[in-house]
């Protein structure tokens, strides 16, 4: 077991053995380009692992990055989210596109992975070999992501999908990092779910590129509606940049004006260079990666490790980001 002392997190922990030989890597990717499913699903599970060929395969796979559009959906639990993906992979597959999907489920408490929930409820995914769906398990990250959601993106990019879609675990509060990471974030919720505004919370309405409310077939769906206009008329800077659509996933209704204003905001995205929406996502994995190892450090002292910082913030000695600056310089 690794001592808690060398401040070890799950993504930063000495690398796992890689179950590819690392001098297959270039045909691993040959086979990926070409479809094959297997070799898909064996890149990404190396990638989620950070493995000891995660380094050489990502590296490997640059010159073939940048394609792919990563449209993000999140947004309350109960809004329909899965089922609202699924009927827009259902859609884009009628265009000839391919699609990648990467659902983050919540962990189990048992073992730490994915309950799958997402995964069983895209049914439009089945034996369809242009579309490939990854679960991925949150692992506890508030934000409604893991690190290893870039990873996985970067192989379905690699792989040469069109589309890739991130389906957040749904939480519906702080899973804000799909900000950092999608190139499109689409917030979504629904009528029947109390305060429709409430359940929507103020840092979700500020990362929208699309509002949509789903289960619009349902009483109370056009009140939702001009709730959200409404909400979105305070803030005047992006008012007028972010349409407010109403579909019903199950029945069809409005996917088709869905994916028709994905592809509009689509093209605006792509007109940007591929490198600075993958360098956004890369600032990502370093903030989250600090994080991540200041949190490892406190885990490893122990809370008491904390209390002379603490005692010195009480008495006035030291402000409390003074405070965090010490506990980063170790």
């Amino acid at each position: 077991m690794t001592k808690p002392t060398q401040n070890i997190t799950a993504d930063t922990a000495r690398p796992p053995p890689a179950r590819i030989d690392t001098a297959n890597v270039a045909d691993l990717i040959t086979r990926m380009r070409a479809g094959e499913r297997r070799a898909i699903a064996a890149a990404i599970t190396e990638l989620e692992r950070l493995s000891a060929a995660a380094p050489a395969l990502l590296q490997a796979l640059q010159p073939h990055l940048g394609h792919a559009l990563v449209v993000g959906f999140t947004g309350p639990p109960g809004a329909g989210k899965s089922t609202l993906v699924n009927a827009i992979i259902a859609n884009m597959r009628q265009q000839g596109r391919t699609v990648g999907v990467i659902a983050v489920d919540p962990s189990s408490p048992i073992s730490g992975g994915a309950i799958l929930g997402d995964r069983i409820r895209m049914t439009a995914a089945l034996d369809d070999d242009g579309v490939f769906v990854r679960s991925l398990a949150s692992r506890g990250h508030l934000g409604g992501l893991s690190p290893a959601a870039v990873r996985i993106i970067d192989a379905l990019d690699g792989a040469g999908f069109d589309i890739v879609l991130l389906e957040t675990v749904g939480t519906g509060q702080s899973e804000i990092d799909v900000a950092e990471v999608a190139d499109i974030r689409v917030v979504i919720s629904a009528p029947g779910m109390g305060d429709d505004i409430r359940t929507v919370k103020s840092g979700l309405l500020e990362i929208a590129d699309v509002m949509v409310v789903n289960k619009g077939d349902r009483p109370g769906a056009e009140q939702a509606m001009q709730q959200l206009l409404g909400a979105l008329s305070i803030r005047a800077t992006i008012s007028e940049k972010v349409p407010v659509l109403k579909t019903s996933a199950l029945n069809g209704d409005g996917i088709a004006e869905l994916v028709k204003t994905l592809d509009v905001i689509g093209a605006r995205v792509s007109a940007e260079p591929a490198i600075a929406r993958r360098r956004r996502r890369a600032r990502y994995l370093i903030a989250r990666a600090a994080a991540d190892l200041v949190a490892a450090r406190i885990k490893a002292g122990g809370k008491s490790s904390l209390d002379p910082l603490a005692d010195s913030v009480l008495s006035g000695i030291m402000t409390p980001d003074q405070a965090a600056t010490r506990v980063l310089e170790g």
